[in-house]
């Protein structure tokens, strides 16, 4: 163990940390290797904030490292908005500490003479992205982890538009954040700057929620619903909202309903999961549901099954769910002529190529950027003279209008329940209208690969993955040549067969796309909230016939299947 990271370990063992610090330190000194993956690094904001394991030491979420961060983004704040009150709103999720370190937070920002609204339980991170507006804050912070296993926590931050913060603020936070010691943090709250806050903001919420997601059409109550929150925080906001909007067939999965920061039912609360959702699905085919809905902790992500042709559920990918629910937002636009070429949808470089395909045939825009769902809420600021119809990524999150500026689980269950509503209505359902949508736009199929590589081990192994790959890319892959490869890192856009080379005008980031002259695709990540490297397929063909998905289906799986084997997974 060097220097360094011994005095880092040192400064740990004495004020301004606490007894109960020290004495969890010294436990941990009796296991080295624990010790130093809790020390190594400072733990950094990615694409979705600041998310780890909870413990002690700096790579870790505990009230210091989050304090740490509090009390530099507090100076920021005080900078940026340097002449009237400033305000900040908090929520938290379901997770194990998550109230707790909360409300730490808010104690921080109340010592720096900073208004604080909490909310007195756990909320969706969409009405926090809500409530950041609606309170006319300057900034909101979120404790969560997503979907991530049960020893995880996190923290998210808001700017004053609803979004997550993005450039140039991420990083000037992130400077004053490093400049920041420990001993800086001031912890002594001023309890008449902390405010309560629930059923006002919760309501208001939910009818934007509604009015978001909600169209004319009737049937609702003949639409047989099961909804599970994976012991979520969603179960604060779903069953109101689709209550709300006239969803009487509502079946809550009970053994999953309460909120529980130890997932004591699944394995990993993430709707990606075709596990997740397994009890759900029982349910369902039990009752004979028409659509079966599961959301992430903290409700920014859901899972689809629908009945495909054959009537059997079939747990959608995120691709095909955002390409139903785009398709039938930009028809209901079209049905009430508002479609005049000043709106967007948007998506990511990662996700299905089937969102601009859409635009182009309805005449409206298209808007590609990062993965992330920070940067689909950066472009509807980016562009205040469009209106923003919807949009989503790969990872099973998906937006509807502006009024919320992060991936919305809680209004995207209704815009789903309301396709799916239409479908019935009109003798079809949620899985044939993605059929209708192949054939029309293309026949896409996506799949995503993921590796887990835990602690510093496994971040030097992806590091030196992505590195491999940059390095020494491949000239071809199953026999297929490679065509195209953007590095987002370097910002460059090469035309290999075509021996020239573009600029890529979006911000950088460890993210490499190959293009093969099928018009294939594999795209590879390291994830910026998880220790994992992903690896992204897409691959397409024509459907002619709604009847010949079946063949066509099975062609794209093997094409997939073929390429994986191609790159060496």
């Amino acid at each position: 163990m060097n220097d360094a990271l011994n005095a880092k370990i040192e400064e740990w063992s004495k004020p301004p940390f606490d007894e109960e610090t020290r004495a969890q330190l010294n436990l941990l000194k009796q296991n080295p290797e624990e010790l130093d993956d809790a020390f190594y690094k400072d733990l950094e904001f990615g694409t979705g904030g600041m998310r780890g394991i909870m413990g002690i030491g700096t790579n870790r979420i505990n009230a210091y490292t989050l304090g740490k961060s509090t009390q530099g983004l507090c100076d920021y704040l005080k900078s940026a908005f340097s002449k009237i009150p400033i305000k900040v709103v908090i929520a938290y999720d379901c997770r194990n500490n998550s109230k707790s370190l909360a409300v730490k937070v808010a104690e921080i920002f109340s010592a720096n003479n900073v208004k604080v609204f909490i909310f007195s339980d756990l909320r969706t991170t969409p009405e926090l992205s809500f409530a950041v507006k609606h309170l006319d804050a300057h900034c909101g912070i979120v404790l969560t982890a997503s979907h991530n296993p049960p020893e995880y926590n996190g923290y998210k931050v808001y700017w004053k538009d609803g979004g997550q913060i993005v450039p140039p603020q991420d990083n000037e936070i992130i400077e004053q954040i490093n400049n920041t010691r420990f001993s800086d943090i001031q912890f002594n709250a001023k309890r008449e700057l902390i405010e309560w806050i629930d059923q006002k903001v919760d309501q208001a919420f939910f009818d934007k929620s509604v009015q978001l997601g909600q169209f004319e059409q009737n049937g609702r109550e003949n639409f047989k619903i099961v909804f599970t929150p994976l012991h979520g925080t969603s179960i604060t906001a779903v069953p109101q909202v689709l209550a709300k909007a006239g969803y009487t067939d509502v079946h809550l999965v009970e053994a999953q309903s309460s909120p529980n920061g130890n997932f004591p039912t699944v394995e990993s609360p993430n709707p990606e999961e075709p596990e997740a959702l397994k009890m759900a699905l029982d349910l369902a085919n039990g009752i004979g549901a028409d659509m079966v809905i599961g959301t992430d902790p903290d409700s920014d992500r859901l899972g689809i099954a629908v009945r495909d042709h054959k009537n059997k559920f079939r747990l959608l990918n995120g691709n095909q769910s955002m390409v139903v629910m785009t398709y039938f937002l930009l028809e209901q636009w079209k049905k009430s002529k508002r479609l005049d070429g000043r709106q967007f949808v948007a998506s990511t470089i990662v996700s299905t190529p089937m969102i601009q395909k859409m635009a182009q045939a309805y005449g409206i825009q298209y808007r590609e950027t990062l993965t992330g769902f920070k940067w689909i809420g950066k472009l509807i600021e980016d562009f205040p003279s469009l209106e923003f119809i919807g949009g989503g990524e790969e990872s099973f999150g998906y937006l509807v209008g502006d009024a919320i500026r992060d991936k919305d689980a809680v209004t995207a269950t209704l815009l789903a329940c309301e396709v799916g509503t239409y479908a019935k209505n009109n003798n079809q359902s949620f899985y044939e209208i993605l059929i209708e949508c192949y054939r029309k736009f293309g026949a896409y199929k996506e799949k995503l690969i993921s590796f887990t590589q835990k602690g510093k081990e496994g971040a030097d192994k992806i590091k030196a993955m992505m590195e491999g790959y940059r390095n020494n890319p491949p000239k071809e892959i199953s026999g297929i040549k490679v065509s195209q490869l953007e590095d987002y890192l370097k910002s460059e856009q090469i035309f290999i067969l075509e021996n020239r080379t573009e600029k890529i005008n979006l911000p950088k980031a460890d993210v490499l796309i190959f293009s093969l002259e099928d018009h294939s695709k594999i795209a590879v990540r390291p994830s910026g909230t998880e220790p994992k490297i992903k690896f992204y397929f897409s691959v397409n063909d024509k459907l002619h016939e709604d009847e010949d998905w079946d063949t066509v289906e099975f062609q794209l799986d093997q094409k997939i299947s073929t390429l994986i084997k191609g790159i060496g997974l």
